[in-house]
């Protein structure tokens, strides 16, 4: 049973590809992990869009966004599939395809994150008695658990911080994506009976998001959001045209 280790499907999100070298050379010196299985690393499964956004060693989220670049949905490997027709798709989600097809992981494991918040998981199937390790991991570097993550707004949640993607024909209610996550490359490791685990760390964390207790004023909060959303929106609209 093998192990494909993912990085960098996001250009802004730069955490992934120094997770797996680290991961890379922890299974190169302790044998016990690499015991029985294959491990495959890609380091950067969006090269071009590594090369347009810039984070070194971002000092604050200012510093972060500066050279900010995320390309949109189509132009993304991992989401692709699930946004243009099959001819149409880009070199880079025909590379991950292919490599899934010639290794045919067992498990598929997406590195990805977020700039400021918690960890999570999001997984294609259930995994159980992930929840315990998760949560012991998280809680020994001091990350803390996002609860609520608005990527898997209504997903089953067999543990805090692991969601569970809906199955074909589900429709729970508040699904974030819009898309069809069972077209992207996630599930492409179905096809070998395989599973993908799509794991979320922060940049900067915030302990907010671990508190499962209900906002006092959520109508309120979404108000005030929006109403900051919207003059963030009109300003960007004034400047844009003066924009380089």
């Amino acid at each position: 049973a093998g192990v494909l280790v993912v990085a960098g499907a996001h250009a802004n999100e730069p955490v992934g590809g120094a997770t797996a070298l680290a991961l890379a050379r922890r299974v190169l010196h302790e044998p016990a992990v690499r015991a029985g299985r294959g491990w495959h690393f890609l380091l950067c499964a969006d090269p071009d869009g590594a090369a347009l956004h810039r984070t070194p060693r971002p000092r604050s989220l200012v510093d972060y966004h500066r050279n900010f670049f995320r390309p949109p949905g189509p132009e993304q490997p991992e989401w692709a599939p699930s946004l243009l027709p099959p001819d149409r798709l880009p070199p880079e989600t025909l590379a991950l395809t292919a490599l899934i097809d010639e290794l045919r992981p067992a498990l598929q494991v997406s590195l990805h994150g977020t700039d400021l918040g918690g960890s999570w998981v999001q997984l294609t199937r259930d995994i159980p008695g992930l929840a315990e390790p998760f949560a012991k991991s998280a809680a020994e570097l001091r990350i803390p658990v996002e609860t609520g993550a608005s990527d898997a707004a209504g997903w089953p949640s067999p543990g805090p911080g692991i969601f569970v993607m809906p199955q074909a024909g589900a429709d729970p209610n508040g699904a974030f994506h819009p898309e069809d996550t069972r077209l992207s490359t996630w599930y492409h490791a179905h096809r070998y009976a395989g599973t993908t685990a799509i794991v979320e760390v922060p940049m900067w964390a915030s302990d907010l998001v671990d508190d499962p207790a209900p906002h006092p004023d959520p109508r309120g909060a979404l108000r005030v959001l929006a109403a900051r959303l919207a003059a963030d929106a009109a300003l960007v609209a004034r400047v844009r045209d003066r924009l380089p």
